[in-house]
């Protein structure tokens, strides 16, 4: 006899598929409009799971993602709904906030000029 793993019910009102806010994609793609003209990303992926929404950044549509930003609403009164995971898949920052994980990124684009 084979076990089955049974999902519970859906309730009406839980999404059933995790997405980002208007608030927040609109701060995720200004990070990303700023990097493409600093020449640093060229592309980008987006994907909704049922526990996780990832925003992938690409330097090369064929590589690795460079960076993704990964909301996980589970995960929310444990270590925080949002994570930022390097190239080598590894979780750099973990966070409640959204803002705090886009200034990591930003310090990229933070260039030393000469006076």
């Amino acid at each position: 006899m084979s076990r089955r793993c049974f999902r519970r019910p859906v309730h009406p009102r839980t999404p059933r598929q995790v997405a980002f806010d208007r608030p927040e994609l609109n701060a995720i793609l200004g990070l990303y409009g700023r990097m493409v003209v600093a020449g640093l990303w060229r592309d980008y992926a987006l994907e909704f799971d049922a526990d996780r929404a990832v925003f992938s950044a690409y330097k090369r549509t064929s590589e690795r993602p460079e960076a993704q930003i990964v909301k996980c609403p589970a995960l929310m009164r444990r270590q925080g709904a949002w994570m930022l995971v390097g190239q080598t898949g590894s979780v750099l920052k973990r966070g409640h906030e959204l803002e705090p994980l886009l200034r990591l990124l930003e310090r990229r684009l933070i260039k030393l000029v000469d006076a």
